[in-house]
């Protein structure tokens, strides 16, 4: 053994020895998170996900210029690492390569490396352009990420040395290694001896591997844990993408914690989270409440959770969990938690699948139900949903009183239909809300779809105060309408509403409802397709349309809204610049509709203003919520005589005979 293989053992010993252990440590505090979470259904559907966003970088893509940068880096290094565990191979065995492939295979290879070596400098020399010269709000300030790209850029450099160098001595594969040979052309003038290019190559090629000696040591301390980490998060994500929270089991007596007080209370996935961070601030450049001056940003949220878990890694190593600090510190503040709307914008631009909303409403259940800390107006909503079945303070008598002179009969009068429309609270309550659901019952009729409703015995669904952190009262109205729907027997339901929708459709059937449920965007677009609504009367109007966040990132909604504003003859649609699964939140989710909001700009009116911007003289809506904040919006913007806000259904209603 020479006493370069010797030197080259006890470095590479050390460096990967410290990163193991750095990395059994990150593996105990996983271990030591006390929260469940199943993530092993859907394995094919899991693979499939991986293969797409880890060696396709789909999700990293979507981000257009910074996207290209990151995949062609990713890439690279897949490539170029082929050629560093050739030097590592030769550096303890003398001669070791793989030329045992074929000379032309072999060229093409080093091809592949020499040209993505170029590449992957090049990124980094875009990435340190976007950093340091453009400054994106998203990516912030960091000095973890300079190293990282120091250290890149150095790896590629002393790679295009070492080759440059290593062709002065020994071209045989010059024409296979173009970037390369170019260098070195220009090495070549400083006229160093054979011997001494050869000398300098190998001097290079330990550069290159010390190294990446010194990254493997870095990683597991540093942002760059996410290319380890990234990969198992991408598997493990919630699938489907239509997920629902997690219910609580009040049964079992041996929960004695709802919801999130320490850090230890959350899931080893929501470590994994922590983990896979890549600091990119794609969820930070969506959010609304960061877009209008809230203190929540999801990336510090992320960041905040890691460093309160490193901050008790002693304690938590030790199962000390009495001793561990409250989640709810001086970074993640109380405020941070309630100005969520949970529109679900942050998690789907992250390009890792970080799930942020789980562990807000988590640290909202501990807060509501152990603590009794929530905003002060929302003690009302409580109180209204036990006595009224509704947020509101309406009584549950008066829940079917919309439907007068509309011949609109309850289930308990004839229980033999197509389907059930749920009418909601909004729907049965709220003055504009109401011709909402009159238009849709009307198109029902026209469309000679046989309904009924529930009447008085539909109750809230109890999303609002699931979403607030109520759990023990959501699971009160879940079961008791339920209880209602499978005593009718019901298999198929409507609604208006898509924070119903959500709710009966995906988080039900944890309680025993199962059921066929359609939002009625989607019930229209399927009646307007089969000729059993024919809209004929023009439209000569200018549409733009609100993505309901519950209709589309939660349910991925986006086509039939459309599909069914586009049937409309004679009409103009026009997208506002922020639409689809990159549209805003109107800012009432998350429970936000029955909070004050004291901080910063007002949601609802950043995103009428987006709307305004399009010069449409209608605002086409699908939800309840949405259509109250845009229409409380254009009133603050004094624009109520020029701009209209509308339901498709009332649109649709309008134009069929």
């Amino acid at each position: 053994m020479t006493w370069q293989t010797f030197a080259f053992l006890i470095v590479a010993g050390s460096a990967f020895g410290y990163s193991g252990y750095r990395f059994s440590i990150l593996v105990k505090l996983m271990k030591a998170s006390q929260g469940k979470s199943n993530r092993w259904d859907h394995i094919s559907d899991r693979i499939q996900t991986t293969i797409a966003n880890v060696l396709g970088q789909r999700a990293v893509l979507r981000k257009k210029s910074a996207g290209i940068m990151h995949a062609t880096i990713f890439w690279g290094f897949l490539i170029i690492t082929v050629g560093t565990t050739e030097q590592f191979l030769s550096t303890l065995y003398q001669g070791a390569n793989f030329e045992f492939i074929g000379h032309t295979a072999y060229s093409a290879l080093a091809m592949a490396q020499d040209l993505m070596t170029a590449a992957v400098l090049t990124a980094v020399l875009y990435a340190c352009y976007r950093r340091f010269v453009v400054r994106p709000e998203g990516l912030g300030k960091s000095r973890d990420a300079t190293i990282v790209l120091m250290l890149t850029g150095s790896l590629m450099a002393a790679i295009l040395l070492m080759n440059g160098f290593h062709l002065l001595a020994n071209p045989e594969y010059a024409s296979a290694m173009p970037v390369s040979n170019m260098i070195s052309g220009l090495l070549g003038q400083l006229g160093f001896s054979v011997d001494t290019n050869a000398n300098l190559g190998t001097t290079f090629k330990w550069i290159h591997m010390l190294i990446v000696l010194g990254f493997a040591a870095y990683i597991p301390s540093s942002k760059h844990l996410h290319i380890l980490a990234a990969g198992p998060n991408t598997f493990l994500r919630t699938l489907p993408r239509e997920k629902g929270m997690k219910p609580i089991n009040f049964e079992d007596e041996k929960v004695t914690q709802y919801g999130t007080a320490k850090i230890s209370d959350l899931s080893w996935k929501d470590t994994l989270d922590y983990y896979s961070c890549t600091e990119c601030g794609r969820c930070q450049d969506l959010c609304p409440a960061y877009n209008t001056q809230k203190p929540l940003t999801p990336k510090a949220l992320i960041l905040d959770l890691k460093e309160n878990l490193y901050r008790n890694k002693e304690k938590l190593l030790a199962g000390k969990y009495d001793e561990i600090s409250h989640v709810i510190d001086e970074n993640v503040t109380e405020d941070v938690i309630w100005a969520c709307t949970s529109c679900r914008a942050c998690e789907i631009a992250c390009p890792v699948f970080i799930e942020h909303t789980d562990k807000i409403y988590d640290i909202r259940r501990n807060l509501v139900m152990m603590e009794s800390k929530f905003p002060a107006e929302v003690q009302t909503v409580f109180k209204n949903m036990e006595t009224n079945a509704t947020p509101w303070a309406f009584s549950s008598a008066d829940r079917a009183n919309w439907t007068e002179g509309q011949s609109i009969k309850t289930m308990a009068q004839d229980s033999n239909v197509d389907v059930l429309l749920w009418v909601g609270c909004a729907g049965s309550y709220d003055d504009r809300n109401k011709k909402v659901l009159s238009a849709f019952a009307s198109l029902l009729k026209k469309a000679e779809i046989k309904f009924s409703i529930l009447g008085t015995e539909e109750q809230c669904t109890g999303d609002p105060a699931r979403r607030i952190g109520n759990e023990y009262l959501y699971q009160t109205l879940a079961k008791a309408n339920i209880e209602t729907l499978n005593r009718y027997n019901v298999k198929k339901i409507v609604t208006a509403c898509p924070h119903c929708f959500n709710t009966i459709k995906n988080e039900y059937k944890d309680f025993g409802g199962n059921y066929e449920v359609y939002h009625h965007s989607q019930f229209l677009a399927k009646l307007i397709s089969e000729g059993k609504i024919k809209p004929t009367k023009s439209l000569d109007e200018t549409v733009t349309f609100h993505d309901s966040c519950y209709l589309g990132r939660w349910n991925n909604i986006y086509d039939q809204p459309r599909a069914v504003l586009n049937s409309l003859p004679s009409i103009r649609m026009v997208e506002m610049k922020n639409n689809h699964d990159q549209s805003m939140c109107c800012g009432a989710g998350g429970g936000r509709m029955w909070m004050e909001e004291k901080i910063g700009k007002r949601v609802n009116v950043t995103r009428t203003e987006q709307a305004l911007d399009t010069k449409a003289g209608i605002v086409a809506s699908s939800c309840p919520f949405c259509m109250t904040m845009l229409g409380d919006g254009v009133k603050t913007k004094d624009m109520t005589d020029k701009v209209k806000v509308m339901d498709i259904a009332e649109l649709i209603d309008q134009a069929t005979p």
